[in-house]
């Protein structure tokens, strides 16, 4: 399960958005019970989040925007929605979501010229498809990979996509699309020395 959360006290004021997967506001429906309100979809049923409000009653949080999660933090989570009188129990994928891959193939888009169909291997045997519009992309490359379940520093969340009839799991990124410092403003992703290890965490501090 891919969780982000999200804490701004100052923005939102005192509440913990956890966001699952978004749904059409057409769809979407609310129960409250004490600080948390469980956001879901009417029709399906499908659990999109939870708001859990006086967050600083129920956690230490120092964050301002995107909570790093962790095993622990987790298991805090679930029991404030647990102890509030749901059932519902958060599996978070903590996999890193920002990684070194290596683009192993690389073909046209059938349709779209300006656009590559990248098979990227981000290490211990999983190989993504991306779908990349830069114009520096190549074969052989050691470049960064933001996986379906980060956000970017700009908020952006990476999500499985469809481009021009290609589906695609990632995105491999540019240098100010990670907000590193005196990134260059010209279009293109950011290539890494050789050196760097395929499947290795890129740091990414936003």
């Amino acid at each position: 399960m891919i969780v982000n959360v999200f804490y701004n006290e100052k923005g939102i004021g005192d509440t913990l958005i956890v966001s699952i997967q978004e749904i059409t506001r057409e769809q979407r429906a609310f129960e409250t019970k004490g600080d948390v309100v469980k956001i879901f979809d009417e029709e399906t049923k499908a659990l999109s989040g939870f708001n859990i409000f006086h967050a600083s009653r129920h956690f230490s949080l120092d964050a301002n925007g995107k909570v790093e999660l962790t095993e622990a933090f987790v298991d805090e989570l679930n029991r404030v929605i647990q102890g509030a009188g749901f059932s519902e129990q958060l599996d978070v994928d903590l996999s890193p979501k920002f990684v070194v891959g290596y683009v192993s193939e690389l073909e046209k888009h059938p349709n779209a010229d300006k656009l590559s169909i990248c098979q990227v291997d981000v290490g211990e045997g999983e190989q993504l498809q991306i779908v990349c519009g830069a114009p520096n992309v190549a074969q052989g490359q050691k470049v960064v990979v933001a996986k379906v379940g980060a956000v970017m520093p700009s908020g952006l969340l990476i999500k499985p996509s469809n481009l021009r009839g290609v589906d695609s799991f990632g995105m491999l990124c540019a240098a100010r699309e990670l907000a590193i410092p005196d990134a260059p403003q010209e279009k293109g992703i950011l290539v890494l020395d050789d050196s760097a290890e395929t499947g290795s965490v890129f740091s990414v501090s936003f």
